[in-house]
């Protein structure tokens, strides 16, 4: 395989858009041999679905569309981001507020530290912000 392999879709900053984020990031993990049903591929889309809701609900209007990279580098390690317009980075609600939302990213850590992976949030030239996860590639098992 490649030592690079890369994908990229912009989708506007709407709640349709989360399952649609969903969906292609299902299908690039596909496209590169990983199971639909693997628990990694699944561990993807959940933590996508997270920061794709952020992309929509926390930009306050400030970002029409949202963009998804994913990116498999040697083979080894898996790397998906989510880019937004608006500058503030991504935080943890206070208990009060958490009783309806405000866990997203607590799962996400919690997923991440599970498998491994970690999370970084890189500003944009544009002042806006990319939340990226990376997780170790889990090589699909050949038949």
């Amino acid at each position: 395989m490649a030592d690079l392999q890369e994908a990229s879709v912009t989708l506007p900053s709407d709640p349709a858009s989360v399952s649609a984020a969903r969906r292609y990031v299902g299908d690039v993990l596909a496209q590169w041999g990983l199971p639909r049903d693997a628990e990694l591929a699944e561990t993807v889309r959940l933590i996508l679905s997270e920061l794709a809701t952020n992309a929509v609900q926390h930009t306050l209007g400030q970002s029409p569309t949202f963009t998804v990279d994913i990116a498999l580098e040697h083979d080894e390690l898996l790397r998906v981001g989510v880019t937004d317009s608006h500058p503030r980075h991504p935080r943890r609600l206070p208990a009060a507020v958490q009783q309806d939302n405000g866990r997203g990213m607590a799962i996400i850590r919690w997923l991440l530290a599970e498998r491994g992976g970690r999370l970084a949030v890189d500003p944009t030239p544009e002042g806006g912000k990319t939340v990226w996860i990376a997780l170790p590639w889990a090589s699909p098992v050949q038949s």
